[in-house]
């Protein structure tokens, strides 16, 4: 006869839980030690790929357009600035949690090689930047009439 014990499986929302948790647990360990370490990339970045081009939307609360500056070099997109600090360290205040980042950021997209790095759009409204990038018209696809 063996001696197997059968370990009862744990649900996928446990494991989750336990992985949260250990997450948390290393964001507090590294806290402040290292920049984006445990934490996310600031500023969040959605890239979406349509049609005629590339969108990228950042969000930016905060910010003023003239702290945010976008640039294209050599099929690289960046997006840098920089968020101040808005609170005062004065001594009737007690912060019992600051999540909220501060300091100089800068993200970096490669772009496609389908991208067209001399048509490239951006606007910034209620804390929200759109870059939009155009794709060369020999990417986009064309449409065959068959005869």
């Amino acid at each position: 006869m063996s001696n197997i014990t059968r370990t009862p499986t744990r649900g996928l929302p446990a494991l989750w839980n336990d992985l949260f948790n250990s997450r948390g647990e290393l964001d507090r360990l590294f806290e402040g030690r290292f920049p984006n370490f445990g934490g996310t990339l600031f500023p969040s970045v959605d890239v979406e790929e349509t049609e005629d081009g590339i969108r990228l939307t950042a969000e930016l609360p905060g910010l003023k357009t003239e702290d945010i500056h976008v640039t294209v070099e050599n099929g690289v997109l960046s997006i840098s600035g920089e968020k101040t600090r808005e609170r005062e360290e004065k001594d009737e205040n007690t912060y019992h949690l600051v999540e909220r980042q501060y300091g100089r950021f800068q993200r970096s997209f490669t772009l496609p090689k389908s991208a067209d790095a001399d048509k490239v759009s951006a606007k910034f409204e209620d804390g929200v930047l759109t870059v939009v990038v155009a794709k060369a018209a020999e990417a986009k696809p064309k449409r065959i009439k068959i005869g």
